[in-house]
């Protein structure tokens, strides 16, 4: 394939996500697909803002699929189950040259089995693969009921697949990769990191839920680093539709963090961040390739505590750890995630000692584990294997 101007007949592709990190990782996809594709794109499916601004029109606003855990879930069961079988019949009824299916697999994999019983022949690639190697291992084998190709991300994911009897599984690369020079700090940063009061970055996670549970125990948290006798100041990159409820939160902190908004401070925050104290997700990915050291925490309600703990087969929640084959980033899930106890492990990472020196040299050989072995960027990888199942299904 080539950048030249596309000929041909138009190559029909449809993409379904279920939540806004999907939204961006579509719009990257389509971008690329527009860029490598030797032939026209009909493009149609379900998306957000981000897709939409790639030029490609929602079935229905992605809000209404956008929920996550088992209580959200059940609480808006009927809508779900509605758009679920609104998008299969749309799919069904374009009979489009392939499928793809963007992460958020309890809303795309409805969608997918229930396409394929109908159009057995339409290839499935599913962009973003489920965390079968974490729990429920036995869904690799059943979703190559349904799906032909899984993208990953993560570059340990295709063994799982082939160790799990999944389907074809390819490392496509993250889409972090494609940002580090928004996340490496430049002399300056370094030079601030190195400073008398340097930045404690402060994250308490994404969702209302886990903002109500960690802002106080991170508030403590940062009383009991401070007592030990560290200077830092506090930067805390808010989301802004849960801001105001942090600026409540945080008033009670015994230091007032300073509030960031929006993604581009958020990365200059990690670029001159010393250490961070996070809650479990993407962003300890962000961070571990910022090259911060970090503390991870989180807490879910009891009910899905008991839940999460029988599934779960990995011993480590922590990205950068999975990837690295090792638990080099302290993580206090549940009933280890007190202030005592983050305290203890954050307080060694401000200054330099051997603590903050094996986070620093784990963190450093992220780079060679995760980058594509052609130097490709993980979009056009991604692009390039759904289009060749898209001209399987469809000769020029």
């Amino acid at each position: 394939m080539s950048d030249a101007a596309p000929t041909g007949r138009p190559l029909t592709i449809w993409l379904v996500a279920g939540e806004e990190s999907g939204d961006q990782l579509g719009a990257k996809l389509i971008r690329s697909l527009n860029a490598v594709s030797d032939r026209p794109l009909t493009l149609a499916g379900v998306g957000g803002d981000a897709m939409a601004a790639e030029g490609m029109a929602s079935l229905f606003p992605l809000e209404d699929v956008a929920v996550i855990g088992y209580l959200a879930v059940a609480a808006r069961i009927r809508l779900l189950m509605r758009r679920i079988r609104q998008t299969v019949r749309a799919c069904v009824a374009a009979r489009p040259d392939v499928l793809v299916i963007i992460d958020s697999p309890g809303f795309t994999h409805a969608v997918a089995s229930r396409v394929r019983r109908r159009l057995p022949d339409l290839p499935v690639v599913d962009y973003v693969s489920p965390s079968v190697w974490a729990w429920r291992p036995w869904r690799a084998k059943t979703m190559r009921g349904y799906i032909d190709h899984v993208l990953a991300l993560l570059p340990f994911e295709p063994d799982a697949h082939r160790r799990l009897n999944g389907p074809a599984c390819t490392y496509v690369g993250h889409p972090l990769i494609e940002r580090l020079g928004e996340l490496r700090p430049g002399p300056a940063e370094q030079e601030a990191r190195r400073g008398p009061e340097p930045v404690l970055a402060v994250l308490p996670g994404s969702r209302r839920s886990e903002i109500e549970r960690l802002m106080p125990v991170f508030g403590a948290t940062l009383a009991k680093v401070r007592a030990q006798g560290h200077a830092f100041t506090v930067e805390l990159p808010a989301v802004a539709r849960h801001r105001a409820l942090i600026e409540r939160l945080s008033a009670a902190w015994p230091l007032r963090p300073r509030l960031i908004d929006g993604e581009a401070d958020k990365l200059a925050t990690f670029r001159r961040a010393r250490a961070a104290l996070a809650a479990s997700g993407t962003v300890t990915l962000e961070l571990a390739l910022a090259g911060v050291p970090m503390v991870v925490a989180y807490q879910v309600p009891k009910i899905e505590e008991v839940i999460v703990r029988r599934l779960i087969q990995v011993p480590t929640i922590v990205l950068p750890n999975l990837i690295l084959g090792e638990n080099a980033i302290p993580e206090l899930i549940q009933a280890e995630c007190t202030p005592e106890r983050l305290a203890a492990a954050l307080g060694p990472l401000l200054p330099d000692g051997p603590a903050r020196a094996a986070q620093e040299g784990a963190l450093a050989r992220l780079d060679a584990t995760m980058r594509l072995p052609d130097g490709d960027d993980p979009s056009r990888s991604a692009a390039r294997i759904v289009l060749a199942a898209a001209g399987r299904r469809s000769p020029a």
